[in-house]
C-alpha cells in the first residue's frame, strides 16, 4: 500500500450542512457530534448540519465545527479500515491531527478550540487587523515587501500555502500597502481577504497567551503517529513538543507548503483531505502534481476514496 498521509482542513472550509450525510449513514459520526454537543453544551450539531451560515462563520464557533466534522470523517475513515502514517493539519486543523494521532482527547480538543476561536477573535478590535492573499509571489519577495510595508507597524506571512499562494496578515493599513506592493513588484494578484481578525501574525500574541494558559493543563500525551506541525514545518513525537507547537502556531506561520514536502520526503504517495471542502487538495496540485490527491466529507467521495485504496492494494 502506498504511504497515506491525512491532511485536516482549517478555518474557512466550514459550510453548512456538512456532516450531515454521514451522520444520518454511520453511528460513529453521529456519536462523535454528540460528544461535541455534551463537550460544548450546545447543539454544534444542528449548526454543522442547517446553520445559519452566519452563525457557523463565528469563529468560536467555526472552529469546533470543522473539528467536530473532521474528527466525525476520520472516525468513519477508520472504522471502515482506511489508516495513515502521518498526520497534518492545517492551522486549526492541526487538532484534528492531534486527535486522530491519539495526542488529545477529543471533548479536550473540542473544548480548546472554541476558546482559541474566542480569544483569537478578542485579542484584536474588529478593523485593526487584515489579512490579504499575494498570488503567483515568492516567500523571500513576500517578506521583502512585508517588511518594507510595515512601516512600524505589523504586516507578516501568515500561511505559505503553496508556491502561488502566501496569506499575509498585521496592521489594517500595512496590509493593504503590502497588498498594493504585492502587485506592483510582480505579484499576479494581491486580494483583501474577508477575516474577522489578523490570525497568525504577533498581534495575535493576546490569544496566545491565554491559550498557553488551556494548553498547559490540558492532558496531551505522545502522539502515536507522527504529527507535521504548522510553526516549525517539522515531525512532532512528545507531548511537550505537540504542546508548544499548538501554543507557537496562533502568532507562528502556517508553512503549509514545507510541511506537504517534508512529508513527501518520508515517502508519503497518497495525501487524503478528511472533513469540509477541498482547499488542501488544491493546495496539494499547486505543491505536486505527482502525488495523489483524495478527499473525504460525504458518501460520494467516502465511497470513491474506499475504492481507490482498495485498488491501490489490488494492484500491488
Amino acid at each position: 500500500m502506498s504511504t497515506i498521509a491525512f491532511l485536516f482542513p482549517g478555518q474557512g472550509s466550514q459550510s453548512v450542512g456538512m456532516g450531515k450525510e454521514l451522520s444520518g449513514k454511520y453511528a460513529i459520526a453521529r456519536q462523535t457530534f454528540a460528544e461535541a454537543d455534551e463537550a460544548l453544551g450546545y447543539k454544534l450539531s444542528q449548526l454543522c448540519f442547517e446553520g445559519p451560515e452566519d452563525q457557523l462563520r463565528l469563529t468560536e464557533i467555526t472552529q469546533p465545527a470543522i473539528l467536530a466534522t473532521s474528527v466525525a470523517v476520520w472516525r468513519v475513515l477508520n472504522e471502515n479500515g482506511l489508516k495513515c502514517s502521518f498526520v497534518a493539519g492545517h492551522s486549526l486543523g492541526e487538532y484534528s491531527a492531534h486527535v486522530a494521532a491519539g495526542t488529545m482527547q477529543f471533548a479536550d480538543a473540542v473544548r480548546t478550540v472554541r476558546n482559541r476561536g474566542k480569544y483569537m477573535q478578542e485579542a484584536v478590535s474588529v478593523g485593526v487587523g487584515a489579512m490579504a492573499a499575494v498570488l503567483g509571489m515568492n516567500v523571500d519577495t513576500v517578506n521583502a515587501v512585508c517588511r518594507d510595508a510595515a512601516q512600524g507597524q505589523i504586516c507578516e506571512p501568515a500561511n505559505v500555502n503553496s508556491p502561488e499562494q502566501i496569506v499575509i496578515s498585521g496592521h489594517a493599513s500595512a496590509v493593504e500597502r503590502a497588498a498594493k506592493l504585492a502587485g506592483e513588484r510582480g505579484a499576479k494578484r494581491a486580494i483583501m481577504l474577508p477575516v474577522s481578525a489578523p490570525f497568525h501574525c504577533a498581534l495575535m500574541q493576546p490569544a496566545q497567551d491565554r491559550l498557553a494558559a488551556d494548553l498547559s493543563s490540558a492532558t496531551i500525551v505522545h502522539p502515536e503517529i507522527p504529527v507535521a506541525c504548522n510553526v516549525d514545518a517539522a515531525l512532532v513525537d512528545s507531548a511537550e513538543r505537540s504542546r508548544d507547537a499548538l501554543i507557537r502556531q496562533v502568532t507562528g506561520s502556517v508553512r503549509w507548503e514545507q510541511c506537504m514536502r517534508l512529508l513527501i520526503a518520508k515517502g508519503v504517495q497518497t495525501f487524503v483531505e478528511v472533513g469540509p471542502g477541498k482547499v488542501l487538495r488544491g493546495l496539494m496540485r499547486q505543491i505536486d502534481r505527482s502525488k495523489t490527491c483524495l478527499n473525504v466529507e460525504d458518501e460520494a467521495s467516502l465511497t470513491s476514496t474506499l475504492q481507490h485504496s482498495a485498488g491501490v492494494k489490488a494492484s500491488q
